[in-house]
């Protein structure tokens, strides 16, 4: 018998190893490709949860506002985050909603910046007073465009508040108010009156001669309705409507300069804020500018229904707010300005820096802008639908 050589054993080695890594390359290289084909699976995560709440009464039509915003959010997050809103009083009192926010006790809120007004005068400059005759829209102009927007997150740093603000939502001019007695005729009709408003509105009413307590929307009515006011303003037909002001009064003033340019301001907690990614934070941006555009058009639709609502079927009687009145509103105003600057460097500087986009804008806006009362006199005949 031939004897194997020793030579021959190293021959056989290699080649099963090479057969081997061959085999496995090639199971690996299927496997891969197999993975590549196949479906990705994703573990379901739960929704980052926001608890806010809303400084308006459930069945108004702001606190409807709130949850238009939040519904865009939820939508738009594709349900990776969730808002949830509450009404007024739910977790706390309406006027407490910053400091619950900025402490975190919320997670954000709902409501307008002349509320801070107690914090620091020139908070009210984001809403009450004439703003220099620019309308809503033009104040939220001035707040992303010409400075007023880091302005407010100065007056808020130096509060010491940790909160992200998001202004929107340009609010129609408000009425003058509510009145149980009479008209206002001239500007002494206001004299002695107990009247409810907010903000540097308080200062224009008490430059009127009215006593003025400053009280939440859902409080209004019941202290109509129980004699502790005379007369108050809200805000606009559908809120006054849904609060109860014609059960207790049918007499309304239309048009003002206490508050004829103001707008809403969504609030975030700001560690809870920074602490999202960076995606969300867009959506939560540009739900804000989504929801003031939403908000206009539907408050358009509403605030016109309710008020030929309440015209025609509950015996409101509507009053363009006269001429005289209007001018005494801004002569006081020029002095509310003059005093505030004085005690309030911060209020000085808001208050110029709307003056400087104001006098631009608004000239531009009034050169431009065509008389559209004269068309509608033109289609429907002239009728008015104020006294």
């Amino acid at each position: 018998m031939k004897k194997t050589t020793s030579r021959s054993q190293p021959d056989t080695a290699p080649k099963a190893s090479r057969r081997s890594f061959l085999k496995k390359a090639a199971l690996g290289a299927a496997g891969v490709a197999a993975g590549a084909a196949a479906p990705a699976i994703h573990v379901a995560q739960a929704p980052i949860t926001l608890r806010f709440q809303s400084t308006w009464p459930q069945k108004d039509i702001f606190h409807e506002f709130a949850q238009d915003y939040a519904k865009k959010v939820n939508e738009m997050s594709g349900g990776r985050l969730k808002i949830e809103v509450l009404a007024a009083g739910s977790v706390v009192k309406a006027f407490d909603l910053l400091d619950a926010v900025s402490k975190g006790t919320l997670d954000g809120g709902h409501g307008v910046v002349a509320y801070w007004y107690g914090k620091n005068t020139a908070l009210a400059l984001w809403g009450s007073g004439p703003a220099f005759g620019m309308d809503p829209n033009m104040v939220l102009a001035w707040h992303h465009y010409g400075g007023g927007r880091q302005l407010l997150e100065e007056i808020y740093k130096s509060l010491n508040l940790d909160v992200v603000s998001l202004m929107y939502g340009p609010m129609p001019t408000q009425p003058l108010g509510w009145f149980k007695q009479k008209p206002v005729a001239k500007p002494d009709d206001m004299k002695g009156l107990k009247f409810r408003t907010v903000g540097l509105s308080i200062d224009i009413f008490n430059g009127l001669g009215a006593a003025v307590n400053a009280l939440p929307g859902a409080e209004i009515v019941p202290a109509m309705d129980r004699g502790l006011l005379d007369a108050a303003e809200f805000n606009n037909a559908s809120s006054d409507r849904v609060l109860g002001f014609p059960d207790v009064a049918k007499i309304c003033m239309l048009q003002s300069f206490h508050q004829c340019s103001e707008q809403f301001e969504i609030l975030f907690n700001g560690k809870r804020f920074q602490a999202l990614p960076t995606d969300l934070k867009s959506i939560i941006s540009t739900a804000a500018q989504a929801a003031s555009a939403d908000m206009s058009w539907k408050a358009i639709d509403r605030y016109s229904t309710d008020y030929f609502e309440m015209r025609d079927k509950q015996g409101v009687k509507f009053y363009s707010t006269r001429p005289e009145v209007l001018k005494r509103q801004l002569e006081i105003w020029d002095g509310v300005m003059e005093k505030r600057s004085a005690e309030n460097p911060m209020f000085k500087k808001v208050l110029e820096s709307q003056r400087k986009f104001a006098q631009r804008a608004a000239r531009w806006q009034n050169d431009t802008n065509v008389d559209f009362k004269m068309a509608y006199n033109h289609f429907f005949g002239g009728k008015k639908k104020a006294t």
